[in-house]
C-alpha cells in the first residue's frame, strides 16, 4: 500500500487530504494573505513597547494584598519606593559643597514625574524633625536651621539636629558619609492618568542624578522596585542579541542538517515571521513586553524551528522519493498536520494553564505564550508547507540524501534496542532510579528567594552593590514587612491599643530574622520619657489616657492614618529570603490568631518583604495546580489524538520524569520558585510534547504495516528521531547562549530550559519505546534481529 493511500485510510476519512488540496488549489493567494498580514504586524510591531508596573507584579486580589491596597494612601514610603543615597568619600556630610548637592539633588527628585511629594523626605523636606526636651519643654523644628546659610555655625547646628532627628541609620548613615532620599512613587501620573513608566523613571535618575552628580568624592548609590525593574528591562533588552545568536547557530545547524539553502531559508522565514505576528498582534491588542514576556518571543520562534524540523524533514524525504514540490509539500502536511496541530494545541493550551496563577505579569505571560503559539499553527503548518511547494529543494540536498539513504543508520539501530523487552526493562530500571533521586533531591526546592539583594541580577550588578551599601552603612533594613493593626475610628490611641501594639512589637523581635520593629508606641514612649525630664523610668507607655493622648499628637503622619484607625508596624528583616519571610508570616499569624478581637486586628501585610511573602503564598500553593493543569490538559489531548492511555503514557511520563529532574536540579543550584522560574516549568512541558508526539505518529504508522515494535521503532527514528535529535539539541545550544545574560532569571531560565531540552529529548528517543515495549503497544520480536534484516 503507498503512503498517499495509507493516509487517506485513518479514521479521520479524507479530512486532512481535502484541507490539503483546498491549501494548495489557493496556493498563490494564500502567499498574498500571508504577506499582507505580515507587512501590518511588522508595522505594529515597530510600534511595541516594554511594559511594567508595580501591581502587575504582585498577586492583587490575594488578601494581604487586598489589605496593603486598601491602606496604600495611609502607608507612604512603605510601598513602591526608591531611595537614593549620596556618599560623600572625604569627610562626612556636614559640609556646604555636600548639603548643597544634596539639596539640588532633593529638588531634582521633587520635579521628578512619578514621585509622590508629599511623601519625598531627606534632611531637605520639611518633614524630617528633630526634637528634645528642655527646661522649657519640648522643643523642635526641621532638621535644616530656618536660618541655614551654609556657614560652619549653621552646618554645626545641622549636626546637633540631625543627632536629636532619630534619623541616624534610616536617612542618615551611622558614619555620616551618607545620606538617603526616599522618594515614594505613585502608580499614576496625576495630571495625565498615564501609568508609571519604569523604563523612562530609570533612565531618568540614571541620567539626572547619577550621571550628573556622581564624582571622583561623590557616589550615588540607587535602590527601590522602581530601579530594580528598570534595571531589569534595560538588562532584558539584550534578549535581541541573544535572540540573534541563537538565530546563527540554528541556521548553520539547519544547513548542516539539511544540506539545502531553500529549506533553511524556509525554516527561518516562517518561524521569524510567527514572532513577527505575535510581537504586533500584543500591540494591536493594547499590550506590551514587561522582563519576564521578554523569552516568549524566542521561546515562540524554537517551538516553530522545532515543527519546521520535521516539515523539511518529510518534505526533503517525499521530493527524493520522486514526488514533485507541490505533490511532496501536499503530502508533507497530509501526513503531519494531525500530529503537528495536536502538539501545537497541547502546547497552547498548556502555556494557558499558567492563568491560574493569580499574578497578572504571569497571567500576561500566559497570553503573550498562547497567542504565539496560536499564530504558529498558521505560520508553520500551513505557510511553510506552502513555501515549500514553491521552492524545492535543491540538488545539494538531493545528493546528501542519496548517500544517506545509502550510508545506513547503524546508531538508530541501537537506539531501536529500547523497544525490545530486555532492553526496555534496564531503560525503565535507570528511569526509576532517576525518579526517585530526582524526588529526593526535590524535596529541597524552596519557594521564592534565597539570596540576598535582588536575585533577578547578577551579585556583582550594580544594583546588588547599591543595595549591599545600603545594608552595610544603615541600622534599618531594606526588606520591610508591614503589618496593620486596625481598630475603630479614633481608637489606635486607646491604652487597650497601644498595650497590644506594645506587646505585639515585643513578641516579633524575638522572630528570628526580624532586626527590629517600629511604631507610634516607640513615639509614646519617647514623649512620655522626655515629659519627665528625660528619666528612663518613664520610657514606657502610660494607662493614663490623657498622657497618652498627650504623646500621641506628636506622632508623625507616616506612622497612623487620619482618623486614628489604622497603625502600621514596621518590622525590619535581615533578609527576604523564602525562609524568613515564612517564619514572619507564620508568627503574625499565630499572633492574630490569638489576638484578634472586634476592637482590634492585626492584618497582613504591607512593605516590599509582605508583598513578596504574599508572592510566594500564592506560587507555592499554585505551583502544583499549575503541572496538574498542563499534564491533565496534555493527557486529554494524547487520548483524543491517539485513542489510547498507554500512548498517552508513553508520550507523558518522560516528560514528568524531566520535570523531576529539573525541581531537583533548581534545588542543586540554589534557584527558588518564584515568578520568574515558575513559568519554565509549564514552557518546558508544552515544548518537550512534541517530540513524543512526532516520534509516536510515525511509530504507530509503521505498526500499522504489521511490522514488529522494533522493526518499526527503527523506521520511525529514521524518518522522525534525526528530527528530534536535531531539534533538542539545537534548542539546548541556542537557549544556552542565555547563561551569559546579564540578568541572571533569564540565565536561570536558560540553564533550566537546556536542561529540559535536552531531556525531553532523550525521553522521547529512549524512555518512550521502552514504555511501549512495557505496555504491549506493537509485536514484540519473537528473535533478535541485526541492521541487514531491517
Amino acid at each position: 500500500m503507498t503512503e498517499v493511500a495509507s493516509i487517506e485510510q485513518q479514521d479521520d476519512g479524507r479530512f486532512r487530504p481535502a484541507v490539503a488540496t483546498l491549501i494548495f488549489g489557493h496556493r498563490k493567494l494564500l502567499l498574498i494573505l500571508f504577506i499582507g498580514v505580515s507587512i501590518f504586524f511588522s508595522m505594529q510591531a515597530l510600534q511595541l513597547r516594554p511594559d511594567a508596573s508595580f501591581e502587575k507584579m504582585i498577586p492583587v486580589s490575594h488578601p494581604y494584598i487586598a489589605n496593603f491596597l486598601r491602606n496604600r494612601d495611609d502607608l507612604s514610603g512603605l510601598g513602591n519606593s526608591v531611595r537614593i543615597i549620596i556618599e560623600t568619600t572625604e569627610g562626612d556630610i556636614f559640609t556646604a559643597e555636600f548639603q548643597q548637592l544634596l539639596r539640588e539633588v532633593t529638588d531634582e527628585l521633587f520635579y521628578t514625574r512619578g514621585v509622590d511629594r508629599a511623601g519625598l523626605q531627606s534632611l531637605w523636606t520639611p518633614n524630617v524633625r528633630w526634637q528634645e526636651v528642655t527646661e522649657e519643654g519640648f522643643v523642635g523644628g526641621s532638621v535644616i536651621p530656618d536660618d541655614y546659610d551654609g556657614s560652619q555655625r549653621s552646618l554645626d547646628d545641622l549636626r546637633s539636629n540631625t543627632r536629636k532627628s532619630g534619623q541616624i541609620g534610616r536617612i542618615v548613615a551611622n558614619n555620616f558619609q551618607s545620606a538617603i532620599i526616599l522618594a515614594p512613587l505613585l502608580e499614576k501620573d496625576p495630571e495625565t492618568g498615564a501609568k508609571l513608566d519604569y523604563t523612562e523613571l530609570s533612565r531618568h535618575l540614571e541620567k539626572n542624578v547619577r550621571e550628573k552628580y556622581q564624582s571622583d568624592t561623590i557616589q550615588v548609590h540607587i535602590t527601590g522596585f522602581a530601579k530594580l525593574l528598570g534595571d531589569l528591562i534595560e538588562g532584558a533588552t539584550l534578549v535581541g542579541l541573544f535572540f540573534g545568536i541563537a538565530f546563527v547557530i540554528t541556521a548553520l545547524m539547519l544547513y548542516l542538517y539539511s544540506r539545502c539553502h531553500w529549506l533553511t531559508m524556509a525554516s527561518l522565514l516562517c518561524s521569524t515571521i510567527a514572532v513577527i505576528w505575535l510581537l504586533g498582534l500584543l500591540h494591536t491588542l493594547g499590550l506590551g513586553l514587561d522582563p519576564y514576556s521578554m523569552l516568549v518571543p524566542f521561546l515562540v520562534f524554537a517551538v516553530g524551528i522545532s515543527h519546521s524540523v520535521q516539515m523539511i524533514n518529510r518534505f526533503g524525504y517525499n521530493c527524493h522519493a520522486g514526488l514533485d514540490k507541490k505533490r511532496a509539500a501536499w503530502l508533507t502536511f497530509t501526513r503531519l498536520s494531525k500530529p503537528g496541530f495536536t502538539a501545537l494545541v497541547s502546547d497552547g493550551v498548556g502555556f494557558s494553564t499558567l492563568a491560574i496563577i493569580d499574578i497578572p505579569v504571569i497571567r500576561e505571560l500566559a497570553l503573550v505564550a498562547s497567542s504565539g503559539i496560536a499564530v504558529l499553527i498558521f505560520t508553520n503548518l500551513i505557510l511553510l508547507p506552502v513555501v515549500l511547494s514553491f521552492t524545492g529543494i535543491s540538488g545539494t540536498c538531493f545528493r546528501y540524501r542519496e548517500r544517506k539513504r545509502h550510508s545506513g543508520f547503524a546508531h538508530w539501530f541501537v537506539v531501536s534496542g529500547t523497544a525490545r523487552p530486555r532492553q526496555a526493562r534496564y531503560v525503565l530500571m535507570v528511569a526509576v532510579a532517576l525518579l526517585i533521586f530526582g524526588l529526593w533531591r526535590g524535596q529541597d526546592l524552596k519557594i521564592g528567594d534565597l539570596d540576598p539583594g535582588a536575585p533577578e541580577l547578577r551579585p556583582d550588578a550594580r544594583y546588588n552593590l547599591d543595595d549591599a551599601f545600603l545594608r552595610a552603612n544603615y541600622a534599618t533594613s531594606t526588606d520591610v514587612f508591614v503589618v496593620m493593626v486596625e481598630t475603630a475610628p479614633q481608637q489606635c490611641g486607646a491604652y487597650a491599643a497601644i498595650a497590644s501594639i506594645d506587646y505585639f512589637q515585643g513578641v516579633m523581635e524575638t522572630v528570628p530574622g526580624v532586626q527590629s520593629a517600629m511604631s507610634l508606641v516607640d513615639v509614646s514612649k519617647l514623649v512620655i520619657m522626655g515629659m519627665n525630664e528625660g528619666n528612663p523610668k518613664w520610657h514606657g507607655i502610660s494607662r493614663n489616657q490623657f498622657i497618652l493622648n498627650n504623646s500621641l499628637s506628636r506622632v508623625p503622619g507616616s506612622l497612623l492614618n487620619t482618623d486614628c484607625s489604622m497603625v502600621p508596624v514596621i518590622l525590619f528583616l535581615e533578609d527576604h529570603k523564602a525562609d524568613t519571610l515564612a517564619g514572619v508570616v507564620a508568627a503574625v499569624e499565630a499572633f492574630s490568631a490569638e489576638h484578634n478581637s472586634e476592637s482590634i486586628r492585626y492584618v497582613l501585610a504591607a512593605g516590599n518583604a509582605g508583598v513578596e511573602a504574599a508572592t510566594n503564598i500564592v506560587i507555592s500553593q499554585a505551583q502544583y495546580e499549575m503541572l496538574a493543569w498542563v499534564y491533565g490538559v496534555v493527557i486529554l489531548l494524547c487520548v483524543l489524538t491517539f485513542r489510547s492511555i498507554r500512548v498517552a503514557a508513553c508520550i507523558i511520563l518522560p516528560l514528568v520524569l524531566t520535570s523531576i529532574l529539573g525541581q531537583a536540579l533548581m534545588a542543586s543550584l540554589g534557584i527558588g520558585v518564584k515568578v520568574a522560574t515558575l513559568p519554565v516549568i509549564a514552557l518546558g512541558v508544552g515544548i518537550g510534547v512534541d517530540y513524543g508526539i512526532y516520534i509516536y505518529n510515525a511509530l504507530q504508522f509503521y505498526t500499522g504495516q504489521g511490522t514488529s515494535l522494533q522493526q518499526a521503532y527503527f523506521e520511525a527514528l529514521k524518518a522522525s528521531g534525526t528530527a528530534v535529535a536535531f531539534t533538542g539539541l539545537t534548542l539546548a545550544i541556542g537557549v544556552a547562549t542565555w547563561i551569559y545574560s546579564p540578568i541572571k532569571f533569564q540565565a536561570d531560565m536558560g540553564l533550566l530550559l537546556t536542561f529540559m531540552f535536552f531531556w525531553n529529548m532523550l525521553g522521547a528517543l529512549l524512555l518512550l519505546p521502552a514504555l511501549a515495549s512495557v505496555l504491549r503497544l506493537g509485536e514484540q520480536n519473537a528473535e533478535p534481529i541485526t541492521p541487514e534484516s531491517l
